[in-house]
């Protein structure tokens, strides 16, 4: 089992390092390494025939990148730790995109509770304080361009409150189309794959 963990990883890292390089060679729609993944509005993704697809409710669909504990447990989703994923969310989810169940605008990051929530990395930290980091407008695919947004989080102790580590949440928002691709891993290639998306 390590052995085909190690081989699928490394077959991923590839198709990566190929979309730095050459991102038209990578793109190709007969890559036996990619495979599409298509979403609302027409929207396809070109992605590493590795990461799985999970959508256990409508409107919230996870790319699952690299290691995960057990998706078919009830802590499994947006508030869950230690899953190297991203996010396609839709226009449910979008309904109650912000803290205490409010809609999402790109004026905040995605955060759908009243509550403090894991880390995302380490499920005995909570979530600290999130502040801006970087915005403007990216590409997806031709024709379309995204709010984009980074936010810089913290986690910290649940006894002491201190400060034990950092994250960024990366947020593309696509407000016609009603899609917002949410990234908490900073995942490898996925800024090239979204720029390189195709509309049908």
């Amino acid at each position: 089992m390590p052995n085909k963990t190690i081989t699928a990883g490394l077959a991923g890292l590839a198709v990566l390092a190929s979309v730095a390089a050459s991102p038209a060679a990578a793109f190709a729609s007969d890559s036996g390494s990619t495979k599409q993944l298509h979403l609302r509005k027409g929207l396809t993704l070109t992605i590493p025939k590795t990461w799985k697809i999970v959508e256990r409710q409508k409107d919230w669909l996870r790319v699952i990148t690299g290691p995960c504990p057990p998706f078919r447990t009830d802590t499994f989703g947006f508030r869950d730790s230690g899953c190297h994923s991203f996010w396609v969310m839709g226009p449910k989810a979008l309904k109650v995109g912000h803290e205490l169940f409010r809609p999402y605008s790109p004026d905040g990051p995605f955060y759908p509770a009243t509550d403090v929530g894991p880390c995302p990395y380490d499920k005995r930290l909570y979530i600290g304080q999130m502040k801006p980091a970087g915005k403007g407008l990216r590409q997806i695919g031709p024709g379309h361009k995204a709010y984009y947004r980074e936010w810089s989080g913290t986690c910290v102790s649940m006894t002491t409150y201190k400060v034990k580590g950092h994250y960024t949440q990366r947020e593309w928002y696509l407000p016609k189309s009603k899609i917002l691709v949410i990234d908490q891993w900073n995942t490898p290639g996925l800024s090239a794959i979204l720029k390189h998306a195709s509309w049908n």
